[in-house]
């Protein structure tokens, strides 16, 4: 029964994961940001790069361990089985939850290198949206997370 019930919970787990990807879209804000002034810069695009974002907090790892040592436990007859099936399923178990977390909270994204007006460079790392190319200008909104904005303008 142990086991039947630990397969319901990666299952759980599986698709609560997917609720887990953070959001790297410059268009999202959190509660915290509002009403806060940021420093803004205008910049060109020197540079793009599409890159992957993994969002991995750990909890895959953990819950799958936790599930796996639940589902060896109930492997074999005796306390030593118990146990070394306990021990073995938490390893097998928080390899596959890590794996898991890893796969549902990859994101794809894009490297920007801007220049500014006084030519410093910077590079900065969001979401797919909004897609800026070569020679796009943009504004820089420092703050945590900085993002790059359309520069509305442009000329």
């Amino acid at each position: 029964m142990r086991l039947k019930e630990s397969i319901a919970g990666l299952c759980i787990m599986i698709a609560g994961l997917s609720g887990c990807t953070s959001n790297v879209s410059p268009a999202s804000y959190s509660v915290g940001s509002v009403g806060q002034v940021n420093r803004t810069v205008a910049a060109k695009v020197i540079s793009v790069r599409p890159v992957d974002i993994a969002g991995t907090t750990g909890t895959g790892g953990t819950v799958g361990g936790a599930l796996g040592a639940t589902a060896g436990s109930g492997i074999g007859h005796g306390d030593r089985a118990n146990v070394a099936g306990a021990i073995a399923g938490a390893v097998v178990g928080a390899v596959a939850g890590a794996a898991l977390e890893q796969g549902a909270t990859r994101q794809a994204g894009f490297e920007y290198v801007v220049q500014t007006e006084n030519d410093n460079l910077m590079t900065i790392v969001q979401g797919a949206n909004p897609t800026f190319t070569i020679n796009d200008k943009v504004l820089v909104l420092y703050g945590s997370p900085a993002r790059l904005i359309p520069d509305p303008r442009k000329q």
